[in-house]
């Protein structure tokens, strides 16, 4: 199947999916600061309010992910897929998330990573985000059928913390180490105040940032790991690698 033409590289969002309303922050903020600062629109779908966490109100996880959300320079939308810690790999939620991707026509779609070994909530959503990409693109799903069908670029994964980092797969970094980024990228963060009282989850993932910085000669470093082989258009566009020879 020939797959739909997707909307302009330059014009269209990225799209980053969260199971948890501090999930894309810690995963993945300081891409998201980067690429909101170098002008690029980002969307928030953040599917729960957090609702059983240890720490902090639904309201108040809410409130918190409205403010980070609008300190990295990204829009926010909370969707339901059956509740914090009741995510499971259905249909009906594979369809209201390639609905989202309909409407909103992002070249990427960022989310959790689908390794086992982390918050079940993370791994079913990856799958899930995986499958809606896909089911996005086909004209004729019925229950899809009141919007466009669409074709990703990318659907590429990030890691909510160490554990979820795919063992078999060497990750693509992203350099997130310019100080407005950066700064940027730890406001948002510690906007989760409610969550800092069960772990210094700021402090952990910009040392986890700078421990990957060295293994790749840069201050601060997310790792992203792409569903799929990238293409490129010559060997020109491709960037320098993490070891040197």
């Amino acid at each position: 199947m020939k797959p739909t033409p997707t909307s302009r590289p330059e014009s269209a969002p990225i799209l980053a999916f969260g199971a948890h309303p501090d999930d894309i922050e810690f995963g993945c903020g300081g891409v998201i600061a980067r690429e909101t600062q170098a002008g690029r629109e980002v969307r928030f779908v953040v599917c729960s309010r957090g609702e059983a966490g240890t720490n902090g109100t639904p309201a108040q996880r809410t409130q918190e992910a409205k403010k980070a959300a609008k300190v990295l320079g990204a829009t926010i939308e909370f969707v339901d897929l059956g509740g914090d810690s009741h995510f499971e790999r259905r249909v009906q939620y594979t369809l209201k998330l390639a609905e989202i991707i309909r409407r909103l026509r992002p070249t990427v779609v960022l989310a959790p990573t689908p390794v086992e070994n982390q918050h079940p909530d993370h791994a079913v959503l990856g799958r899930l985000v995986r499958d809606a990409a896909r089911l996005a693109r086909y004209g004729g799903v019925k229950e899809l059928r009141g919007r466009k069908s669409h074709a990703v670029q990318q659907v590429i994964f990030y890691a909510v913390s160490a554990e979820a980092e795919p063992r078999d797969q060497l990750p693509v970094f992203i350099d997130v180490s310019a100080p407005s980024i950066a700064k940027a990228w730890t406001s948002a963060m510690q906007a989760h105040a409610s969550q800092a009282l069960t772990r210094h989850y700021a402090e952990m993932q910009l040392a986890r940032a700078a421990a990957n910085g060295q293994r790749c000669g840069v201050g601060l470093a997310i790792p992203l790991f792409p569903n799929d082989p990238l293409v490129f258009d010559s060997l020109g566009a491709l960037g320098r690698s993490a070891r040197r020879f």
